[in-house]
């Protein structure tokens, strides 16, 4: 189908991949920068022609929802506390390289933030070591793979073939030799495994005994440092030591395994408070809204924020993304408290927001900074 007469059909900024599958994690990897679309005053929205309009409107949407990944202070801790795991296991392939697991709730940015890490550390080897390696094989530093709840041994090695564009046909052996064929001649270091929680039932059986086992396989014959990614892992006791086969398993598990985690925002003291108003100060800045000004989210929106969305990165882009959605269908053209309480937002979020309501309201917590920031001296 055609676009008006006159003109090209209008694609959008959308960009469509599988991060799970190589050329989609290539895509994500070496896709450029998004840029956002010009800044309008509403006089120049207002003269623009319908088609002119809708394109200009369909482009902010698209940046809106895409706004990120912002390195906070949580997103760059972890990063630098991955980045020292990583670049320390550089073992000989005759010893097990120790692993990590972020273990942290949903709604942190967790899988974003070990994506974002993954990009840089796969731009960095390319760098560092070529496209290709001394064979003449593509060079693949980092594979990331996401499980499903009803993941087994073979299943788990048929996603890391698919990965590579390798067939997925025969028994759970046959895939992992394919697969270890594909991580010596491409020369991976690191997998990243997301959803690990679907892998560790709460109670031990057979197949999570046997999962075990499996994934002390991959950490024993590849040679690369495994990142785990789940949900209330560390919860369920598979770093815990015992007594019990599987008690046993899980500390061995344990003692391979370095447990980091993504914190939520909080506002129970300055620090707190400076970071979370850094963050809205940062997103403030990267929205295309004809009528924002300094301090629509960071000063008059900034409780109201933290009580709907808790602190949590995901649920507070979300929000507001949403928000801003409104704001340019109604032509409001910015953000306030009127508007967004037509937004919903995720049901964790909004079970959770009256509580913090209350305590804004009665002054028990606030959302503002009590003191300046403190700037630190430069070297």
């Amino acid at each position: 189908m055609t676009g008006p007469v006159g003109q090209e059909p209008f694609e959008g900024d959308d960009r469509l991949y599988s991060p799970t599958r190589l050329a989609g994690w290539l895509q994500e990897v070496n896709g450029p920068e998004r840029m956002p679309p010009l800044f309008l005053s509403r006089a120049a929205i207002e003269a623009l022609s319908t088609g002119d309009l809708l394109r200009y409107n369909d482009r902010r949407v698209v940046w809106h929802a895409n706004i990120g990944p912002i390195r906070t202070p949580q997103l760059l801790a972890l990063h630098e506390d991955l980045r020292e795991v990583v670049e320390s296991n550089r073992q000989d392939s005759d010893k097990a390289k120790p692993a990590v697991l972020v273990d942290a709730y949903p709604g942190l940015g967790k899988s974003t933030a070990v994506r974002e890490f993954g990009r840089d550390y796969y731009r960095e080897q390319i760098v560092l070591r070529g496209e290709t390696t001394p064979a003449g094989d593509r060079r693949v530093p980092l594979i990331y793979i996401a499980l499903t709840g009803n993941t087994q041994i073979r299943g788990l090695n048929a996603a890391i073939c698919r990965f590579y564009g390798l067939p997925d046909s025969g028994d759970a052996d046959t895939l992992a030799e394919r697969a270890k064929d594909a991580v010596l001649s491409m020369r991976t270091a690191v997998f990243v495994i997301d959803d690990i929680h679907f892998l560790v039932p709460t109670k031990a059986n057979a197949s999570s005994v046997r999962m075990a086992n499996h994934l002390k396989f991959l950490a024993n014959t590849f040679p690369v440092t495994l990142i785990y990614v789940g949900v209330g892992v560390r919860a369920r006791g598979i770093l815990s030591e015992g007594e019990s086969p599987d008690q046993m398993l899980n500390a061995q598990f344990g003692r391979r395994t370095t447990p980091l985690t993504l914190l939520p925002f909080q506002i129970d003291d300055d620090e707190g408070r400076h970071e979370f108003r850094n963050l809205l100060l940062t997103i403030e800045r990267k929205l295309v809204l004809a009528e924002k000004y300094p301090g629509m989210l960071a000063d008059d929106l900034a409780g109201y924020l933290f009580a709907r969305s808790s602190g949590h990165f995901a649920s507070l882009m979300t929000l507001i993304n949403r928000g801003c959605l409104r704001a340019i269908r109604t032509g409001q053209e910015r953000l306030d408290e009127d508007l967004m309480d037509k937004v919903k937002n995720d049901a964790a979020a909004e079970q959770a927001r009256q509580e913090y309501v209350a305590a804004l309201k009665a002054g028990l917590i606030t959302a503002k900074p009590v003191k300046p920031a403190v700037r630190r001296k430069s070297a």
